[in-house]
Formats: structure tokens, C-alpha cells, sequence
């Protein structure tokens, strides 16, 4: 007998805190099936622009201000993706209004930093609670929607909001992994060490060729063919093989002269970062084997 696989019925959502993530993750799911049942934001029309802007044809979400969220739909699933301070205070306001009725939602917030342990007035209550961060730079919702796809994203929380959080995972065609709830400040600071530092860094490169005479807007293009190929290196080598340039190869004179540049008042903190991240760029052409004597000396030079 040949067995029909029913399609699964996708869970209903509504979003709390709808910005620029909030609204990415609405697009992505309501594009795979999601019922994207309300918004709720401080401000009423913050919550009734991101009704406008994801829900274009079909049953409309509600719109509600925080003060309203007693309103808030019968939901299987609850997405805050406020800002990190004020998912604790959220958590508090669903706890006293014993919303669910009939079934307690579970409730997954998207901060990168925080653990579940902040939706503590919701686990207590009944509800199950987790966190679902997506590895993603959303800077804009459309796009953001699209880079939510195949993306990697942390999980972490109790037994059922971490199978919730998979199966959303899984439907976005992503990979998924967990981390302590010890460890998730920790994890996130390494996701900003990747991404919003190297915006940070690339902003400081740009600073310093502006220095040099270049507009801006030509300094990031001429930089941005040099970090792409960088990125890719990453991508098929360990950092120590995908390391190139000045600190690969050693080069005590070059460093000499890049630091007697960089000692401009205006660029003192360039200076600082080039020394910090230099000093581990000799630790990574350590491992590839760069001569002792011409390591010690870079080192005495960063300083």
C-alpha cells in the first residue's frame, strides 16, 4: 500500500516588535504558508506599517499597540524580535494576561545574546520558550527576508520550542545548531566580532583612505573587491592559510611604515586597532609557519 504524506499545517504567528528582523521573518514565512495572524509595537503604527508592508493580498494582521495586547489572537506561535531590553518586559506583559485560551503558544524570541531564561514569567506560566537567532545581517526587510533562507541560526530553550524552532529552520531551507544558555552571550559576541566589526573595520579603512584624499563613496568601492576576496579565501581555507599580505609574509619594514603612517592625531584610533589585530595576525602566520626572530620583531613594534 503506498502511503500519502499529508502536508504539515504550518503554525500561525504574530510578531512582537515589528522592525527591520521582525518584518524579514514575517515575509519569509507567510511566503512558505506561515499564517502571520498580528503585529504588536509600542506604537500602534509602527505595528499597522508592518501590517502594510508584509500582508499585501489575503486576511489582513492586526495591528496593536502594546497597551492592546490583550487583543492578541488565539497564536501557536509568538516571535518577539524587540530589542534585547525589552524582551523581559514583554515576557511580562503576556505572563499577567494569561493569553492562549485553549492552548499556551510557544513564544521564541530572535536576540542573539539573551538565553530563554528571560521569558521566565512565560515558562513558569506554561508556556515553552526558546530563542531562535538567525545568522543574518538584515538591514531591510525585503532583502533580509531573502538572506533568512538557507541561513544558519542558533536555538536554544526548552525541549518543544527548540523543535518548534527546527521545523521553522527547516522550512527556510537552513541549518541549525544549539548552544548553552551559559554560553549564548558569548556566541553572540563572536557574531559581532564577524559582522558588525568588520562593517566597523571596513568604515575605518574607508576613514583612512579619505585621509589619503579619496571620497568616501569611491573609498568603499575601491575596498569592497578586496574584503570580497578576503571573505572568499575564508570560505576554502582556515584563517591561517587565508591570511595575506603584510603579516603573512613578514614584512618588519612595511609594518614600520604603515604604523609611522597611522600615527596622524586624526587616525589614532585606526592606529589602535592595526596594532590589536595585528598582533594577532602574527599569532595566525605563527601557525604557518612564519620565522620566529621576524615574528618577535613585528611584535616589539606593535607594542
Amino acid at each position: 500500500m503506498t502511503q500519502i504524506k499529508t502536508k504539515r499545517r504550518k503554525p500561525s504567528v504574530s510578531v512582537i516588535g515589528p522592525g527591520r528582523l521582525g518584518q524579514a521573518l514575517a515575509l519569509a514565512l507567510r511566503s512558505l504558508g506561515y499564517p502571520i495572524l498580528a503585529f504588536v509595537a509600542r506604537d500602534p503604527a509602527d505595528a499597522r506599517k508592518a501590517v502594510n508592508a508584509v500582508i499585501r493580498s489575503g486576511t489582513p494582521a492586526r495591528a496593536l499597540g502594546w497597551d492592546q495586547l490583550v487583543e492578541l489572537p488565539i497564536t501557536n506561535l509568538i516571535l518577539i524580535t524587540t530589542p534585547d531590553d525589552a524582551i523581559a518586559d514583554v515576557a511580562r506583559r503576556l505572563a499577567s494576561l494569561k493569553i492562549g485560551k485553549v492552548k499556551l503558544p510557544t513564544v521564541l524570541h530572535t536576540s542573539g545574546a539573551l538565553a530563554s531564561d528571560v521569558l521566565s514569567p512565560l515558562s513558569e506560566s506554561g508556556f515553552h520558550t526558546g530563542s531562535l537567532h538567525p545568522l543574518v545581517s538584515v538591514s531591510e526587510p525585503g532583502a533580509g527576508a531573502s538572506a533568512l533562507r538557507g541561513a544558519f541560526y542558533c536555538l536554544e530553550g526548552d525541549k518543544t520550542a527548540r523543535r518548534v524552532g527546527r521545523l521553522i529552520v527547516t522550512d527556510l531551507k537552513g541549518k541549525s545548531f544549539s548552544v548553552g544558555a551559559e554560553d549564548k552571550a558569548l556566541y553572540h559576541a563572536a557574531a559581532v566580532m564577524a559582522s558588525g566589526h568588520l562593517t566597523a573595520l571596513f568604515d575605518l579603512a574607508t576613514e583612512m583612505l579619505a585621509v589619503c584624499g579619496l571620497k568616501p563613496s569611491f573609498a568603499r568601492e575601491v575596498l569592497m573587491p578586496l574584503v570580497e576576496s578576503a571573505v572568499s579565501n575564508l570560505k576554502t581555507s582556515d584563517p591561517e592559510n587565508a591570511l595575506t599580505g603584510t603579516f603573512a609574509r613578514g614584512d618588519v619594514a612595511t609594518v614600520r611604515r604603515h604604523l609611522a603612517a597611522l600615527s596622524r592625531k586624526e587616525l589614532g584610533e585606526a592606529l589602535e586597532v592595526y596594532k590589536l589585530l595585528g598582533r594577532h595576525s602574527v599569532e595566525l602566520a605563527k601557525k604557518n609557519g612564519l620565522d620566529t626572530r621576524v615574528r618577535e620583531q613585528i611584535k616589539k613594534l606593535l607594542a
